[in-house]
């Protein structure tokens, strides 16, 4: 037996006699040494348990993935193929009314198949709860209709959708609400805010596919890598996508208080504030704008421009207050006054999202020598 071979099997031994040395589970660590095999090239051994519960054999293709961080993501390429999630759910095992909200967890979560076993008695409710969940997402449909069996595919792929893409939309969505309501204000038909609900339903629905995208993206490199995202941008993403979210939310507040109190607004007495709604329209505007271009000095000018129309607006609420005349429009008035400022936080949340998705972006990682 050769040096060298006998060097390997001292060296196997030595890491066998080390607690902490051979990983044999997820979660577990290992350390190994990088071997020199001449000519330039570098190797390093697989943990044994590891390749076997991958199922790979010699020849065998395993993708290397450099990740910004510097490590290295090993991924056999069987991976790749597409593999489906599947979830079940008996319903005598949850409980009372609350199968939308488990569905929609099952959604969030990633599930692209979900079964529900029932009592035929139930039928109809469950339809009723299934109807609306299919209303709330985008992508599934129901697949099978039985007795005792509901079961949903998802056919929407998930990287199909950029994230980007559905941020624009839940955007618009937001912004063409406002325009119809400065538009109501202003003495347009109140017909054209009907719809309001209907918009802020899209908007809830492309929030949850974002949070869909986003935890499958973190579980899966391949996700991440056809949408063009890192981890760190898609939470930052979601992030993004609640603060719209929210934003819609008291867009149609105030989009109902100018629908069914649109005489006491416009009271002859009061300065209100929906005059404001433009030029925060014109500030989140300029954050959108820079999910793009990441212009730092854009961004604070228009989160400086956001604080401004708070503070106008907390002395606009204090003058209501101490007026000494009290009449109801003035209700109607600190209730919209309020939700405007509400718009203004969560377009500055927006921002300071835009600012970490910067700052993480700059970062660079420089190794310190330790004495």
């Amino acid at each position: 037996m050769g040096i060298y071979s006998k060097l390997h099997i001292l060296y196997i031994g030595l890491l066998r006699g080390r607690n902490d040395s051979m990983a044999s589970g997820p979660g577990d660590t290992s350390i190994r040494k990088i071997q020199s095999t001449g000519g330039g090239t570098f190797t390093l051994s697989l943990p044994k348990q590891w390749v076997t519960s991958q199922h790979l054999k010699t020849s065998n293709s395993i993708r290397i993935d450099w990740r910004p961080s510097g490590a290295l993501r090993l991924t056999p390429l069987e991976q790749d193929k597409r593999t489906l999630r599947t979830i079940n759910f008996n319903l005598e095992h949850l409980p009372n009314e609350s199968l939308f909200d488990h569905l929609m967890g099952a959604y969030i979560a990633g599930a692209d198949v979900i079964r529900i076993r029932h009592d035929s008695k139930k039928k109809r409710t469950l339809s009723q709860q299934i109807r609306r969940f299919l209303r709330a997402t985008r992508g599934f449909e129901l697949y099978v209709e039985e007795d005792r069996l509901f079961e949903l595919h998802c056919l929407l792929n998930t990287s199909d959708m950029p994230i980007t893409s559905s941020l624009n939309r839940m955007y618009l969505q937001l912004s063409s609400a406002i325009r119809d309501i400065l538009s109501v204000f202003e003495g347009d038909d109140p017909t054209f805010l009907d719809d309001l609900e209907e918009r802020e339903s899209e908007v809830d629905a492309m929030l949850h596919l974002i949070e869909r995208q986003v935890r499958l993206l973190i579980d899966n490199y391949s996700i991440a890598t056809k949408l063009n995202m890192t981890r760190i941008q898609s939470l930052e993403s979601g992030n993004l996508a609640r603060s719209l979210e929210r934003m819609m939310d008291h867009a149609v507040l105030i989009g109902k208080n100018v629908h069914e109190h649109s005489a006491a607004l416009g009271h002859r007495e009061n300065n209100s504030s929906i005059k404001k709604l433009g030029e925060w329209q014109n500030a989140l505007k300029e954050l959108m704008i820079n999910i793009r271009i990441r212009d730092a000095n854009r961004i604070e000018e228009a989160r400086t421009q956001l604080k401004m129309i708070q503070n106008d607006l907390k002395d606009h609420e204090r003058a209501l207050f101490q007026s000494d005349k009290k009449n109801s429009w003035m209700l109607v008035e600190h209730s919209v006054s309020e939700s405007i400022r509400r718009l203004c936080a969560y377009a500055r949340d927006f921002g300071e999202t835009l600012i970490n998705m910067n700052a993480y972006k700059g970062i660079r990682q420089d190794v310190e020598d330790v004495a």
